[in-house]
């Protein structure tokens, strides 16, 4: 039932994403669960790739407050994922799970076309990325 489902809604968001004038906005969990209606369930692992740094910071008396700031006015505003982490002494805010450098390469130039405020601050990092599997 779940299979059928799945198949039934994504020719419906399909069908939808190809009429002129009809934008789907969705998160990006809706396409997991499609993708686990139809294939079946899959699995969060880590390997490593790359992110996309924005903010990294130690004044210990304003990072955290500015990092958590930065992660809400973006969140309703990006397509990727954002991460806060707090590395002593440091709080940093990168973007994305990129696979490979030229993809965070790619995302990155995008990235500070829309917000050129925090070109300066902003990097490809190597880390362990989340991706399913």
């Amino acid at each position: 039932m779940k299979f059928l489902f799945g198949i039934i809604l994504s020719v419906v968001v399909t069908s939808l994403d190809s009429v002129p004038g009809v934008e789907i906005v969705q998160d990006s969990t809706v396409s997991v669960m499609l993708d686990e209606a139809m294939y079946g369930k899959k699995e969060w692992v880590e390997i490593d790739g790359y992110r996309v740094q924005i903010y990294s910071s130690n004044k210990q008396q304003k990072a955290k407050t500015e990092a958590l700031d930065l992660e809400t006015r973006l969140k309703d505003k990006i397509s990727q994922t954002i991460y806060v982490q707090y590395v002593s002494p440091f709080w940093k805010v990168r973007l994305g799970d990129f696979r490979s450098y030229d993809e965070a390469k790619e995302y990155k130039k995008l990235f500070v076309q829309q917000y050129p405020s925090l070109m300066g601050d902003t990097y490809i990092v190597r880390d362990k990325i989340s991706v399913l599997q």
